[in-house]
């Protein structure tokens, strides 16, 4: 579970929080349909849920093939989760200025296309028989890169193919189809890993790629490219950015939120294989499967998402999903063979449950709250802290399992993740019933920060 990604590490059960992104106000547009009579969006809808697919089988297929095939250590499979995001930090700054700059669509198809050639070279590697440790890590650096040119895209990308009142529809729909083909992902990759090896599971991201790109490429929407504000120096717009997150006390604040939880899903995430494999003593189709099953929970969450928040109120509904479900995590380093196996799964369920909800309200609010022209650097900003705090994160996991050991190190991380929610506890967050609904002013150029709202409900 990390912040929304564009693939999060299979482990992961959904992001802890998106680059950036919240809950609006009373939540809107519960009608359904929009895959029935929005064509852009079934095309863009069943893209990323290819695509999320590949990403599930090819972030499991990677550990594995590192830990049965490379006999890597657990530092080394916490060195390998942290490279897929390192590149947030390296140059998640200037990507959100080159987004907000370029149309969205092309930059999705590039970043695709790259991901797609990259993984290729594993499968390839091996069957030459020179597939080393330092390819992986390669390849993960590389492909990180990638997401994070698709990621920031993709974000600034939706609003401007949905009407507001389809937002929070579409928000639901990309998150629950994003959870259930993660699921069926982590399920297949652990069964051709057992079947046929880890390394054909690499494979199936050729055909799921392949389909995300087509489905891309025939969306007809075109968003403008920005003409009617003067380009600035790069750093002058990385700076607009940066102050935006800063000044803002819901920007800020979910920033501050995304990064303590991902440091510690990721932290836990990044030893799970290990953990499940030389700790509870489980082969890697059973891994695949048990780590699909504890992730439906996120198929419930992005149903319930909307209701839930109409119901409770948008902040309401935040604190329950990413503060009261969580607590679920303290049943997983409990894990054991036979019956103990359910713990996981309960404490799975309930964390990527709470998850998803959560960047289903964040996802909803960011697109109504932040002007356009700003989301792309809205998005890397944020993104910066949170999805930096992943590699951050993925290293602590393989320090404390190596030093301390595989349980105790889990114990330690899990314990992290709702305590993260104490972030969003201790923000105006906790006197409100709902977040803003009225869109963010931009005054001389720049979004005006706004004061916090006297608490209702």
């Amino acid at each position: 579970m990390t912040a929304d990604a564009d693939a999060a590490p299979a482990t992961a059960i959904a992001p802890a929080a998106d680059s950036g992104s919240a809950g609006s106000g009373p939540v809107q547009g519960l009608t359904s349909g929009l895959l029935r009579r929005h064509r852009d969006f079934r095309l863009l809808w069943t893209g990323e849920t290819a695509n999320k697919f590949g990403s599930a089988v090819t972030g499991l297929a990677m550990p594995l093939i590192a830990v049965t095939t490379l006999d890597a250590s657990t530092f080394e499979i916490g060195l390998l989760g942290a490279a897929g995001w390192l590149p947030w930090l390296l140059i998640g700054l200037p990507v959100g200025v080159w987004v907000d700059r370029m149309r969205c669509r092309p930059v999705m198809l590039a970043a695709s296309a790259a991901s797609l050639v990259l993984f290729a070279t594993i499968p390839l590697a091996a069957l030459a028989g020179v597939l080393t440790m330092a390819q992986l890590l390669i390849v993960a650096l590389a492909t990180g890169a990638a997401g994070v040119f698709f990621q920031t895209a993709y974000t600034a990308y939706l609003p401007g193919l949905l009407a507001p009142a389809d937002q929070a529809e579409g928000n639901a729909k990309l998150h629950g189809s994003a959870s259930a083909a993660g699921i069926v992902g982590l399920g297949s990759g652990g069964l051709i890993g057992q079947l046929a090896g880890p390394v054909n599971g690499l494979l199936a991201n050729t055909v799921t790629f392949l389909l995300s790109l087509w489905c891309t490429a025939r969306i007809r929407h075109r968003e403008p490219v920005a003409t009617g504000r003067p380009r600035r120096a790069l750093r002058q717009e990385v700076g607009e950015g940066l102050r935006l997150v800063a000044g803002n006390v819901w920007f800020r604040t979910f920033t501050l939120f995304g990064a303590t939880s991902n440091l510690m899903l990721t932290g836990y995430q990044s030893i799970l294989v290990v953990f499940l494999i030389r700790e509870v003593g489980l082969d890697s189709g059973v891994v695949g499967v048990l780590i699909a099953l504890a992730s439906t929970g996120g198929i419930v969450g992005a149903a319930v998402a909307r209701r839930v928040a109409a119901r409770m109120g948008t902040a309401r509904a935040m604190l329950f999903f990413e503060l009261v479900l969580p607590l679920t995590t303290l049943l997983i380093p409990l894990t054991g063979a036979g019956a103990g196996l359910a713990l996981y799964v309960l404490g799975g369920c309930g964390v990527s449950a709470g998850v998803v909800a959560g960047n289903v309200i964040k996802s909803t609010f960011q697109q109504r709250y932040c002007p356009p022209e700003l989301l792309g650097r809205l998005s890397a900003s944020s993104a910066v802290l949170n999805f930096g705090a992943i590699p951050v994160g993925a290293l602590l996991g393989g320090l404390l399992g190596t030093e301390l050991g595989l349980r105790p190190a889990m114990w330690l991380l899990t314990a992290g993740v709702p305590l993260a929610g104490l972030v969003l506890w201790f923000s105006p967050m906790r006197g409100r019933r709902d977040l803003p609904s009225e869109p963010l002013v931009r005054e001389g150029g720049t979004a005006r920060t706004e004061p916090v709202p006297a608490p209702t409900g």
